[in-house]
């Protein structure tokens, strides 16, 4: 035997997707090229974090196809 569920009343639907709302991306500067990072990321430009390279970025050369 099912049970009848209980309709959600449209205040209770509206409250509840009160915390449903987007949260706009706070960005800070790298400190090495100054380009805008998120906070406790490794920059994607430089690949630096909290001024040491953790990712090693290729050269402008290598990027084109050319060695």
């Amino acid at each position: 035997m099912a049970l009848q569920s209980q309709k959600r009343t449209k205040s209770s639907k509206k409250r509840r997707a009160s915390h449903f709302a987007l949260t706009k991306i706070n960005l800070s500067q790298c400190s090495h090229c100054h380009q805008p990072v998120q906070p406790h990321h490794a920059c994607a430009n430089c690949g630096y974090y909290k001024g040491k390279e953790v990712i090693k970025q290729k050269s402008a050369m290598t990027k084109k196809g050319k060695t």
